[in-house]
């Protein structure tokens, strides 16, 4: 049976193919070999950042006294408070019952929740308030309107 020049053509793409393939196999296999475990081992030294070598033996380690860090959203460097401040209601959410306060003094935005409300605000109110840190940052406790 003759065979057509399409036929072969097809069947020479498909040896080709084969050997790319099997071209392309033996060059993973040999790069699998070359790259060890220690090439990929990276080291994190006292300060968080990466490095390729291991830190040193003996070498003095800085402590840090678990006092010292304050979580939450802001750090204002362990100065004290000052717990009745004046500001403007920013955003207030009837339905939800929380809002923000812009504090005067500072510019912060404090949050505030419904069950924090000694009189009923709304937005643009100016009322005074006492601050707290909460788990997430300041928090509004003692809200009055002026």
């Amino acid at each position: 049976m003759a065979e057509t020049f399409n036929k072969r053509e097809n069947e020479k793409r498909r040896q080709q193919k084969k050997k790319e393939k099997e071209q392309r196999k033996a060059e993973r296999q040999s790069q699998e070999k070359s790259g060890s475990w220690e090439d990929m081992i990276a080291y994190v030294d006292e300060h968080g950042n990466l490095s390729s070598s291991p830190p040193e033996e003996g070498k003095k380690r800085t402590s840090i006294d678990e006092k010292d860090i304050v979580i939450g959203s802001r750090n204002i460097g362990g100065a004290e408070i000052d717990p009745i401040r004046k500001g403007k209601v920013t955003y207030y959410n009837t339905s939800k019952g929380y809002g923000f306060i812009r504090d005067l003094q500072s510019q912060e935005s404090i949050f505030f929740h419904a069950n924090s409300l000694t009189t009923p605000v709304s937005e643009n109110d100016f009322v005074t308030l006492q601050v707290e840190r909460g788990p997430k940052g300041l928090a509004a406790t003692s809200v009055k309107k002026i």
